[in-house]
């Protein structure tokens, strides 16, 4: 049996790996991006499918984060003495710079980038992908340009809505739960609001979803093995889009959002 080491060794080549295929196939879908008069039907297709299938999730999550940011600055308020007329400024900050984008990025993760890469592996294993090849179609045209760019597209879109349902959520909470006024919240969040935080924000979920999409479809195309590869190709696009989301969210920190 191996030792955790070769172990980690394996795992650790098997991501910088992955990573040069991702980089190689970015470079494919920016080539591809020429074809996008032509493929605009099934880039709506794609946005319909990634973006509005996904927005009911993505308000349930955001209800409950904004309630749940809120109830526990109040309560980190109140331990530090802190007057909880900044429970605005604390929940709309923390919603707009750091938990709308990679809140809603994970969900989609999960959600579409499994879904990506279970379809494009069908593909593969069934060799359907072999089949447009045959035929003279461009499978990056064809099948990762639209899924890839409705991926950018649409995730900064699932933000904005994030954005607000997570203030209101934040703002019931206040109300109701915590005796802060709406005008006092809602003072809080405008004069602690900056545009340039909403816009970085919405940045980042444009970076997290290229991610997703750019895995997701990578994953997919190198899915071997019958049900059972797919099944693992799903898992690794889910794991993998998930540590990117991460680390570039933590490279967005130091680079957008100097101390």
């Amino acid at each position: 049996m191996d030792s955790g080491l070769v172990v980690l060794g394996r795992r650790g080549v098997s991501f910088i790996t992955t990573l040069g295929g991702l980089c190689i196939l970015l470079i494919k879908f920016l080539a591809s991006l020429k074809d996008v008069p032509r493929s605009l039907k099934v880039i709506f297709q794609q946005l319909y499918v990634i973006g509005v299938r996904s927005l009911p999730l993505v308000i349930v999550i955001s209800i409950f984060v904004g309630a749940v940011s809120a109830w526990q600055a109040a309560y980190q308020f109140k331990f530090i003495g802190a007057p909880l007329r900044l429970l605005g400024h604390a929940v709309g900050k923390a919603t707009v710079i750091e938990l709308a984008p990679v809140l809603s990025a994970l969900v989609v993760a999960g959600r579409v980038g499994a879904g990506i890469t279970a379809e494009l592996g069908t593909m593969r294993v069934t060799e359907q992908i072999d089949a447009l090849d045959t035929m003279g179609i461009n499978p990056i045209s064809y099948l990762i340009m639209p899924r890839v760019l409705a991926c950018l597209l649409m995730l900064p879109m699932l933000v904005i809505f994030s954005n607000f349902v997570a203030i209101m959520g934040g703002l019931i909470v206040s109300v109701v739960g915590v005796d802060v006024s709406s005008e006092t919240f809602m003072n809080g969040f405008k004069n602690s609001f900056k545009m340039q935080d909403f816009i970085n924000g919405l940045i980042k979920a444009a970076v997290f979803g290229l991610s997703i999409g750019l895995v997701g479809c990578h994953e997919g195309f190198k899915a071997r093995g019958g049900a059972q590869g797919v099944g693992q190709a799903t898992t690794n696009a889910v794991v993998v889009s998930m540590v990117l989301i991460l680390i570039f969210n933590f490279v967005f920190a130091v680079v957008l959002f100097r101390i």
